[in-house]
């Protein structure tokens, strides 16, 4: 098996991450980008001047040179057309010059010489003007020409969408609770969202995500080689509900001005869609700005040409300028991944809807429709597909990474389309049976986990990405087939239960990236790069949505317990930083703040302790990045006037 630290991409939300000390992109000082600006426009100056003065020298009407290219136009032949016979050639020639047309000539050259005389010495006191002024003016007349280009560009680019209604949004600023307790433990979390955005703020402004030791902007090859501002983005919707409305305004402002799609870089289909597209769309719903619904159709339009494969199947990457995509090399015989490519239907209906263009519907149902077709071994899942031939990769099967979020999207659709996307329920319904009767055991111990199959059997290792499978199910119980709503939830219940030992058997309580089932090893990992803990959501999520369904106190409890253990062990001064080992008592930080923690990590925490009327789940569906997206409610009158989405 590759390990996490070779894997660029790893499942539903996001790869495993640096392990050690991360090295981050450097980029160019400002002061030595001002200097060299500075003497390039200089140069082109002098350049400039030289020029003209040459040109000056060329055109003077007294040189000899001017006078043998006076005398050449006057002794220059031409045909002579004689058209009184059907305009053929009679034979003869003209002298260019003779008669009257000679000082007519004469008079437009003059003329002629009088304008490049005028236009020259114009340039020339120009030129000399600019020679005259301090850097300082030149790099500013230098940035507001940018200015203007960058608004005329951006004003080319912002095309007017259609208007269309936008659903009945409930539950946006609700969720206050009565208890003191709950109150103040809310409060704590939302204290934590502030320490982790002012210091991304200050040390990171702009750059996809924050190294909080050494304070300065990381990045990691999911966002290519340019700024993207992930965290702002990924940020925005958790500002929001938690009413930090001056940071959101904060960001609203960057993405405004500086949100660029147009770069020269290679950047992962799957965690620009969650991140990127989802969070954009989530504030458009939450604050009802244009812009963020705008910037979110920009950044689709780029990610379309990466459905440009044989089979339609999208590659994992594709580059925003020139739309050039491609697989992850370490991807089984160059194949896309389940999980991936599995995990676009949300946003893309969402696009068609908002723009009233299909194109986005069509794309990912083209690959449901591909899906149905297709012969899965055991009614299972394999993680790989290849998008030119259209056939399963190697027959590996997992409900964490690689897997996990294209079933999760299969019970979301149906959610999201109020109920009424019969089609993605059954495929939900056949996939969990599935995956019931050849993925999940029971341990020696009464430990209930989910394993991976992999070549003709079960791997019993359980991943912290697989956590989020008990709020999925408890999430999928109402409305399941043959009545089995209450094994569902108490399902649910089992595998939160199992992921609550994973945490509490470390010395950090915090989670492994992994834990194993052998033996006398139970929920405890076992490889010591297994042994990490990234800030991630996906346990806490899951305490949330059995919260919600069921209010056992429990839930609260153990969310209570990962968040004292985050702020003991994560929180550093400059922010919040993922761990190496979480069975060591002085572990050592690997000195990145995930953007994801700000996006579901904190966000998930403070819903847990908010009252069950903020962002209600009859109303609200989350992406697989947390990003609250509204039940497109078909028996609601404002929506009837989309012909794409009914």
């Amino acid at each position: 098996m590759t390990t996490p630290a070779l894997l660029p991409l790893s499942g539903r939300r996001i790869p495993p991450r640096n392990l050690g000390p991360s090295s981050s992109s450097s980029f160019p000082h400002h002061r030595a980008t001002l200097r060299l600006s500075e003497k390039f426009i200089l140069l082109l100056i002098l350049s400039a001047f030289i020029t003209l003065c040459f040109g000056a020298f060329f055109f003077l009407p007294d040189s000899s040179k001017h006078k043998r290219f006076d005398l050449g136009l006057e002794d220059v032949l031409i045909p002579h057309v004689d058209t009184s016979k059907g305009g053929k050639n009679a034979g003869g020639y003209l002298i260019h010059g003779q008669g009257h047309d000679q000082h007519r000539h004469r008079e437009e050259e003059e003329r002629l010489r009088n304008k490049i005389r005028a236009d020259h010495e114009k340039a020339l006191e120009e030129a000399k003007e600019k020679l005259q002024k301090s850097p300082d003016e030149i790099q500013a007349e230098i940035q507001t020409e940018k200015n203007k280009i960058k608004k005329s560009l951006k004003e080319k680019g912002s095309k007017p969408l259609p208007p269309v209604p936008v659903p009945n949004l409930v539950g946006i600023k609700s969720g206050d609770p009565t208890d003191p307790d709950v109150r103040e433990k809310r409060d704590k979390i939302k204290e934590m969202m502030k320490h982790a955005w002012e210091n991304y703020r200050q040390y990171g402004w702009g750059h996809n995500e924050l190294k909080p030791i050494a304070r300065k902007g990381h990045s990691t090859n999911i966002f290519g080689n340019s700024q993207l501002g992930a965290t702002i983005v990924d940020a925005l919707d958790t500002l929001y509900i938690m009413g930090l409305h001056e940071e959101f305004k904060e960001g609203q402002e960057w993405i405004d001005n500086h949100l660029d799609f147009g770069v020269n870089s290679e950047v992962s289909v799957f965690e620009v869609n969650i991140r990127f597209i989802g969070g954009l769309l989530a504030a458009y719903y939450l604050s009802g700005q244009e812009v963020f619904k705008i910037k979110a159709v920009q950044l689709a339009g780029k990610l379309l040409p990466a459905f440009n494969t044989p089979t339609g199947i999208p590659w994992a990457m594709v580059n925003l300028k020139s739309g050039v995509g491609r697989n992850w090399g370490w991807a089984s015989a160059g194949s896309s991944i389940l999980s991936e490519f599995g995990t676009l239907h949300m946003e893309f209906v969402h696009l068609s809807y908002l723009t009233g263009n299909p194109v986005y519907y069509d794309k990912v149902m083209h690959i449901r429709n591909l899906l149905q077709k297709m012969d899965r071994p055991n009614g299972l899942y394999p993680n790989y597909l290849n998008p030119r031939t259209g056939r399963w990769g190697q027959h590996h099967t997992s409900m964490g990474g690689l897997g996990d979020s294209f079933y999760e999207y299969l019970l979301k659709a149906w959610l999201m389309s109020d109920k009424m996307d019969t089609e993605a329920r059954k495929m939900y319904d056949d996939a969990v049976e599935a995956i019931e009767k050849h993925l999940i055991r029971k341990s020696n111990g009464g430990l209930t986990f989910i394993g991976e199959w992999k070549n003709g059997h079960l791997e019993r290792k359980m991943g912290h990405l697989t956590c989020f499978a008990g709020g999925l199910f408890a999430l999928g119980a109402d409305g399941s087939r043959d009545d089995k709503a209450g094994h569902y939830l108490q399902l649910g219940a089992e595998i939160a239960h199992t992921c609550h030992e994973s945490y509490d058997r470390t010395t950090l309580k915090l989670g492994p990236e992994a834990f194993k089932f052998d033996g006398g090893v139970e929920a405890v990992a076992v490889r010591q790069n297994e042994k990490y803990y990234i800030l991630r959501p996906e346990v806490i999520e899951t305490y949330w949505y059995m919260w919600r369904f069921t209010h056992d106190p429990k839930y609260r409890q153990w969310g209570w317990e990962a968040a004292q253990a985050i702020d003991k062990y994560c929180r550093v001064s400059g922010g919040f930083s993922g761990v190496k080992d979480v069975y060591s008592s002085a572990p050592t930080y690997d000195d990145v703040q995930q953007s994801f923690f700000l996006a579901e990590t904190l966000k998930y925490l403070y819903l847990l302790f908010s009252n069950d009327d903020l962002l209600p789940l009859d109303h609200w569906v989350f992406n697989t990045e947390a990003h609250p997206l509204p039940v497109l409610h078909l028996a609601n009158t404002t929506l009837s006037g989309n012909h794409v989405y009914r």
